[in-house]
């Protein structure tokens, strides 16, 4: 008589098998009269769970799990001296299975599982809103003016390449030596320009992008692009 009950779901149950073997009954008679029990019984799910197991030869097989409540229906019809030993049987283990399941320890142990849940939710949670954080934190981290060639750096490109795509984008056209931005950006705050002392008779003015600018950036070549910098990359193959 082992396992006669056993722990599922943290509840006390037995099966449907177990029954068939242990009250010398067909297992599809013990069915039969889950089933019959079903037409009767309204809070019939709340007793016997449907599920699957192997059979000898590894393919799966329809097998009830009942609770003590499930059990007593059943067992009610069984008579007979042996049924009757079979039952007090079963009584004693589900006393026993229930009062380990009530121990301090296994409520703790529950608990504990279902912290460990709330704490794996909050993971991946946290995971899926880390890479546009972390991005945006570390361009808030920070004040300077960077230069186009710093920003590329952000994706793994180079300067010209980020230059195209945000010409293409009709962010920014180049005159001269100098990219300038087109007029619906020119008032943002995106840019600041500079000037660079060349010689005592020379001087070169350059475009320099802002923070806000740099996530300006950001947005627009996720948005339109669909090109992620190198950190949010790097955390979705983390997160995969």
């Amino acid at each position: 008589m082992n396992k006669l009950v056993f722990k599922n779901n943290n509840q006390a149950v037995t099966s449907s098998i177990s029954i068939s073997e242990n009250f010398n009954k067909g297992h599809n008679h013990v069915l039969r009269d889950i089933r019959n029990l079903q037409k009767d019984v309204s809070n019939f799910g709340q007793m016997f769970f449907e599920t699957t197991e192997p059979d000898s030869y590894g393919r799966p097989r329809k097998i009830y799990l009942m609770n003590r409540d499930g059990f007593t229906l059943l067992a009610m019809g069984f008579t007979g001296a042996k049924a009757m030993e079979f039952k007090m049987a079963y009584i004693n283990e589900f006393n026993k299975m229930e009062q380990f399941l009530n121990s301090p320890e296994m409520i703790v142990q529950r608990a504990m599982q279902i912290q460990q849940k709330k704490i794996e939710k909050l993971e991946s949670e946290k995971k899926e809103l880390l890479p546009k954080a972390t991005y945006h934190d570390l361009v808030l981290q920070s004040d300077t003016l960077l230069t186009v060639t710093q920003i590329a750096k952000d994706y793994g490109m180079g300067a010209p390449t980020l230059n195209k795509i945000l010409y293409e984008l009709g962010i920014q056209y180049k005159k001269g030596h100098r990219w300038y931005l087109y007029h619906p950006y020119q008032d943002k705050g995106y840019t600041q320009s500079k000037t660079h002392v060349i010689s005592a008779d020379e001087t070169k003015d350059h475009m320099y992008w802002t923070q806000k600018g740099r996530l300006f950036i950001y947005e627009t070549l996720k948005k339109k692009k669909g090109i992620l910098p190198i950190v949010e990359r790097e955390q979705q193959q983390v997160a995969q």
